[in-house]
């Protein structure tokens, strides 16, 4: 039996997701995880890219974030039993590994970083973490020895990145690193906000993934409806998330007009969607010691697979004393 590929992806830590993140990405990941050997790691050090004030706000916003999304992908269907989850902290290897990097790469070549140009172009004043932040990226995906990463087509630049090093630190050194690959997320819902936007937490137009039934009637009441047209399109964007053409076309014409019908329905639909979800995470919040325990063994896990990646480095670029 040929051997399974390594799948690694990771998350920020910043706060509780929508459904717009669900179908656009973490409805696949749980999913790639029956066909890949596969890794999903917390970013937390890419989150201090954002630090802004030493008052402890920031540490305990930090941890719980970093507690939430663990207790979110477990929630959503990430089996421990089937995939690996960490911290990214849990793994020092990595920030050795991209001190390495920084001294193979030069500044013109991380100008070219997305985000590093959006920042200049912002008129912002950006630090070195986030400057360097896709050498640290790099380090992520090649010291798990990952195959692909699943990327949206707009995040495809850093796997490009994590090619280009290893690349790089392979003619140099000799053969280490895999090439890993982009595994571009195909049919990738761009959900609609309840403003007719892409649903973003910058629009402040989302719908939480594990909103209470009073938050969903709410959320959905307020979807903005276009009064030219009988069928109401963005309450049918979101409702084509649940449920098929067929059954939807069928709906929307036997109540043209009828917006507060179709919201009503959405909102059913919805909260049955929700509602296994909510209680999973509900029942993990109360158990912080098992999914602590899930963090702790994947932290064993990734940094035994970076540590053996990182002795081959060593040795070839001389910091081994034999």
């Amino acid at each position: 039996m040929p051997e399974s590929k390594i799948l690694l992806s990771g998350v920020k830590p910043t706060g509780t997701p929508h459904i717009g993140n669900y179908f656009g990405a973490m409805k696949q990941f749980v999913e790639l995880q029956n066909k890949y050997e596969s890794s999903f790691f917390i970013a937390n050090y890419h989150a201090l890219t954002n630090i802004v004030a030493n008052n402890g706000e920031q540490r305990r916003g930090l941890e719980k974030n970093t507690f939430d999304i663990a207790v979110t992908y477990l929630a959503i269907g990430l089996d421990p039993r089937k995939t690996t989850l960490f911290l990214q902290s849990d793994v020092p290897q990595v920030t050795e590994l991209a001190w390495i990097f920084n001294c193979l790469t030069t500044v013109p070549y991380l100008m070219r970083a997305h985000a590093y140009k959006d920042a200049i172009t912002n008129g912002k004043e950006p630090n070195v973490g986030l400057f360097d932040y896709p050498l640290l990226m790099a380090a992520d995906i090649l010291i798990q020895d990952a195959d692909v990463v699943p990327v949206g087509q707009d995040q495809k630049q850093h796997v490009e990145i994590a090619r280009d090093t290893a690349e790089k630190f392979n003619r140099i050194f000799g053969e280490v690193f895999r090439l890993p690959k982009s595994l571009i997320l195909e049919n990738v819902a761009t959900v609609p906000g309840i403003d007719g936007r892409k649903m973003s937490k910058s629009y402040g137009n989302t719908i939480s993934l594990f909103a209470t039934d009073e938050e969903i009637e709410k959320s959905v009441m307020s979807i903005v409806t276009d009064s030219s047209n009988e069928r109401p399109e963005n309450v049918y964007a979101i409702h084509a998330l649940f449920k098929d053409k067929e059954f939807l076309d069928n709906l929307y014409e036997e109540n043209k007009g009828k917006y507060k019908i179709l919201k009503e329905v959405l909102i059913d639909d919805l909260k049955n969607f929700v509602r296994p979800m909510r209680d999973k995470k509900q029942d993990l919040e109360t158990d912080k010691k098992m999914v602590l325990n899930v963090l702790r063994q994947g932290g064993q896990v990734a940094r035994e697979r970076a540590e053996k990646k990182m002795k081959e480095v060593r040795e070839k670029i001389g910091l081994q004393i034999l």
